[in-house]
């Protein structure tokens, strides 16, 4: 499935299952809003 002009928020994003989901949302041309209480691990 192609995401090309959605927008997908990710929680939880600088660890674990938020960071893999935010990789393979962004693979898949989705626009990827990450949220994350440690700023400095968000890629």
């Amino acid at each position: 499935m192609n995401y090309k002009n959605k927008v997908v928020v990710i929680t939880g994003a600088s660890s674990g299952i938020g960071e893999a989901s935010a990789i393979k949302f962004a693979r898949k041309n989705a626009k990827v809003v990450l949220v994350a209480r440690r700023k400095e691990k968000l890629l």
